[in-house]
């Protein structure tokens, strides 16, 4: 019988490209991986891997080992998830989350998720979409909040999920005193976004050509937190997601975007892990917390001050 231990080393080579990715993910050393995975090699009387430069690959037999060890895993996972229905217990469902849900939704999430599921612990990450989606697919998270904007979907990853949290509206941003009330008004203005690469930078840069203005983006910040103060103090104008405002207050004028677009906030899982019923548990908390009527900013002015998140 093949080690699971080294079965799930290849998967991660296959997922990860390197050996030093892999030990340095699993807080191992290079030389350890490398002797775990010539055992594997002897166990399963193949050759697993061939040399790539300095690098290493999968052969054929490799990666057919390593899609065996993916189906091996879903298998023990569903197997856990079918025992964990018949006998609920203490559980443990590891979630990566984009930075707004973080702030808005898990905390009301687990406020309900005390009370139903008094036993079970939910362990969050904060860290992009892009990253939580590849490391719920390498198996270090359970589930992952994501999100895509209209025309501008991510990519569909083999062996995950999707399902739908709701929608949350994306508006346009400046100082509360700004007289513009509209995209084309923000031509000679300078602008904050996220970094390129990041798919909100490359929706919102779409909407402004599509209104005729080339954005001056001056400033460039994951940390929303950045995006407000700049916005707030009259530096820069933005787009920013309802959700973003749970937890802050600040003066600013909130302007519809042509078409009020929304972007769409989902869940990706496994189906192995989405049928644990601790993991479609907290996906159900996080439905009902961004439907609940506190989770948007209702008292928010669209083109005016004040706004006060809850």
């Amino acid at each position: 019988m093949w080690d699971s231990g080294r079965l799930r080393l290849l998967r991660e080579l296959q997922l990860r490209g390197t050996v030093t990715a892999v030990a340095q993910t699993l807080n191992f050393s290079v030389s350890t991986v490398s002797h775990q995975l010539a055992r594997l090699e002897r166990e399963v009387g193949e050759k697993l891997l061939e040399p790539d430069g300095r690098r290493v690959r999968l052969t054929a037999q490799g990666r057919v080992v390593a899609e065996h060890a993916a189906r091996m895993m879903d298998a023990e996972e569903a197997t856990r998830g079918a025992l964990e229905a018949l006998e609920p217990g203490p559980e443990t469902v590891r979630v990566a989350s984009l930075e707004t849900a973080a702030r808005a939704l898990l905390p009301r999430a687990l406020d309900a998720l005390a009370i139903s599921r008094p036993e079970l612990r939910v362990e969050v990450a904060v860290v992009p979409p892009e990253v939580g989606l590849f490391e719920l697919e390498a198996r270090h998270f359970d589930l992952t909040i994501a999100e895509e904007y209209p025309g501008s979907t991510r990519q569909l990853r083999p062996g995950l999920d999707r399902m739908t949290l709701g929608q949350d509206p994306v508006r346009l941003c400046a100082a509360a005193a700004t007289t513009v009330t509209c995209l084309q008004d923000m031509a000679d203005h300078p602008w904050v976004m996220e970094p390129p690469g990041a798919i909100v930078r490359d929706w919102g840069v779409q909407q402004c050509r599509a209104a005729g203005i080339e954005p001056d983006v001056r400033y460039e910040a994951t940390d929303l937190t950045v995006h407000i103060r700049l916005i707030a103090a009259g530096h820069a104008v933005g787009i920013l997601p309802d959700l973003v405002w749970a937890g802050y207050s600040a003066e600013l004028a909130l302007i519809d975007l042509p078409g009020t677009p929304h972007r769409e906030l989902f869940t990706s899982a496994r189906p192995s892990s989405r049928a644990r019923p601790a993991v479609q548990a907290v996906h159900d908390a996080l439905a009902a917390a961004l439907h609940s009527p506190v989770a948007h900013p209702a008292s928010v002015p669209r083109h005016a001050t004040g706004a006060t998140p809850d």
